[in-house]
């Protein structure tokens, strides 16, 4: 009996899902790993359990600090911008992931650092897999990332790219894009699971055996998250996220995993028609430079990172001419925007603000999610509805709550040093902000109701 229990497990089916390869024994509609709806089938019989016996090592094990780090430095790519959120530039060996929207300009910045990273002594590989070969080089000429040690290939086969790095042997590699190469070893189209997996694993082991710097791009969902199993961000060794509206010339690098640097840092670019170059100041962009102030706008200064950036807030209010009031927020979150509002008329005493159509917005396509901002919004809609304008070459930094109190927010003394550098006098903050930079007079407010005492009375 126990002998008939044994073959009887021996001979059970598995199951497999056709997407990302995960098996089991029991049939299931869902796969249990991507959760992809009827991708798990039959395929035979269940997984013998093996060991693995000890093997030969490559090298021996050596105490910590006899092991040369010096392999382990980083190289700059000639993009300053990107230089800063790598913690310097690549290390010879790594795979960088970098993922953003269609059109967001992932394909242009790359081309731009191929081009100048390339060198007699360091070659680079540009492997296309969604465009020509000579729409690549269109764009080359465009943007003038013309160079002889630049190489050029346009591939959709693992094994293809594989033999470009015997060929070319480059020092860096960009793949553009990862969902778009297969292997013909694994079963599924494109950019499936197991296709995602095979190709991205089969490119760290080369870049780690070879010493070659690797750079993958990658696709998004709808949701803005990383197309593909999550194992492929756990595998590489940077993340980095390209961001960015479509109809602003301003796009932001954020680091969100880096084993070789800080992930707080924020790379800044200007997207033209030339092509894409990096911001080392790029406040400019979010301030518009008037000689008289404008009711309705109030300047603020926001942590990108650890990068203090000036932006200023614009709010608009009207006579609503419907019952349900319009609320249009660009670049700032509705529901913040709201509170606002409602501190302002229970806390603030200002009255008939609630009925009125308000549209709020920013300056030069940069999203103002951090609550520092508030104290901005609050002072930027105070001044619409009250059609007066808040004193020239002022900041307001800090977080509001609904009680009206404005509270403290991080880095203010690094937002002050900012402002100042760029020739702000006044500043509006909450309470203890620390060493005030000089020349600038800061004045401490404790609630909304203070803040709003700059506000010239109307005669």
């Amino acid at each position: 009996m126990a002998a008939r229990t044994r073959t009887a497990s021996k001979d059970r089916p598995s199951y497999r899902c056709t997407e990302c390869g995960w098996t089991t024994v029991k049939w299931l509609g869902r796969c249990g790993e991507c959760q992809a709806w009827g991708t798990v089938e039959e395929y035979g019989g269940a997984p013998a359990v093996r060991t693995t016996a000890p093997g030969r090592v490559t090298a021996p094990a050596r105490p910590i600090g006899q092991v040369d780090g010096r392999r382990a430095t980083a190289r700059g790519t000639g993009v300053p911008e990107l230089d800063r959120v790598l913690g310097g530039g690549l290390v010879p060996g790594a795979v960088v992931l970098l993922a953003g929207e269609p059109g967001v300009g992932k394909s242009t910045l790359l081309l731009d650092v191929a081009a100048k990273a390339a060198g007699e002594s360091a070659r680079t590989l540009y492997v296309t897999g969604e465009e020509s070969a000579g729409q690549v080089r269109l764009r080359a000429d465009r943007i003038g990332a013309i160079n002889d040690h630049l190489y050029l290939a346009a591939e959709t086969d693992l094994s293809a790219v594989l033999g470009h790095l015997d060929d070319v042997k480059p020092a860096l590699l960009v793949l553009d894009s990862v969902q778009t190469v297969a292997s013909p070893e694994i079963d599924g189209a494109p950019g499936g699971m197991a296709q995602v997996r095979e190709v991205a694993g089969a490119l760290i082991r080369a870049s780690k055996e070879r010493g070659m710097s690797t750079i993958l791009v990658g696709h998004v969902t709808k949701d803005g998250a990383i197309a593909g199993p999550r194992l492929l961000e756990h595998l590489v060794d940077v993340v980095l996220h390209f961001e960015g509206d479509r109809h602003a010339r301003l796009r932001l690098i954020r680091g969100v995993k880096n084993r070789y640097g800080a992930t707080d840092e924020v790379g800044c670019f200007e997207l033209h028609d030339e092509g894409i170059t990096g911001l080392a100041d790029p406040s400019g962009l979010f301030l518009t430079r008037r000689d008289e102030p404008v009711p309705g706008t109030c300047l603020t200064v926001t942590l990108e990172g650890r990068r203090p950036l000036v932006a200023e807030v614009q709010a608009l209010t009207v006579a609503s001419q419907i019952p349900s009031p319009r609320r249009t927020t660009s670049g700032l979150e509705t529901s913040r925007v709201s509170m606002m509002l409602a501190v302002l008329e229970q806390r603030g005493r200002i009255h008939q603000i609630g009925k009125c159509d308000i549209y709020s917005a920013t300056v030069g396509g940069v999203r103002l999610s951090e609550p520092a901002a508030d104290l901005a919004v609050a002072l930027a809609l105070a001044s619409a509805a009250s059609d007066t304008p808040l004193p020239k070459n002022l900041v307001a930094i800090g977080e509001v709550g609904l009680a009206g109190e404005v509270r403290r927010v991080t880095g203010v003394q690094r937002r002050l040093a900012e402002a100042a550098r760029l020739g702000f006098t006044h500043a509006l903050v909450p309470q203890d902000p620390g060493k005030v930079p000089a020349g600038m007079k800061v004045t401490e407010v404790a609630d909304v109701g203070e803040a709003l005492r700059v506000l010239p009375r109307r005669g």
